[in-house]
């Protein structure tokens, strides 16, 4: 079962994620615990494949919402890395920084099913 001292581990602000969920915990957790199903993700890794940097950047930004929401800021900050290049569009090999992305997905997931 997840726990705020595994996310704080992690690197996530709790602090600041319980406070968004008024002190919360039980419900903060529930809600990172649905974080790496997040379907964005795969529309994320589907869209830079193909190429697609415009469906690329909205599944980036709508997974920069949540997950900066419950203050996961690896994540976040990773998040963040590329949904600015995907933003200005920037012609580069992102399969190192998505890769990124999706291992603290499955960090996240792991902890969440351990």
């Amino acid at each position: 079962m997840l726990t705020i001292e595994q996310l704080n581990a992690f690197g996530a602000n709790t602090a600041e994620g319980l406070s968004r969920c008024f002190g919360n915990e039980t419900f903060y957790l529930r809600l990172v615990a649905m974080i790496p199903a997040e379907g964005n993700f795969d529309k994320l890794q589907s869209a830079v494949e193909a190429g697609d940097l415009t469906e690329a950047f909205e599944a980036a930004h709508a997974l920069k919402g949540v997950v900066g929401n419950l203050s996961l800021t690896p994540l976040y900050d990773k998040i963040c890395e590329i949904t600015e290049l995907l933003r200005a569009k920037i012609a580069t090999d992102y399969a190192p920084l998505l890769g990124e992305v999706m291992a603290m997905r499955d960090a996240l997931k792991a902890m969440c099913e351990g």
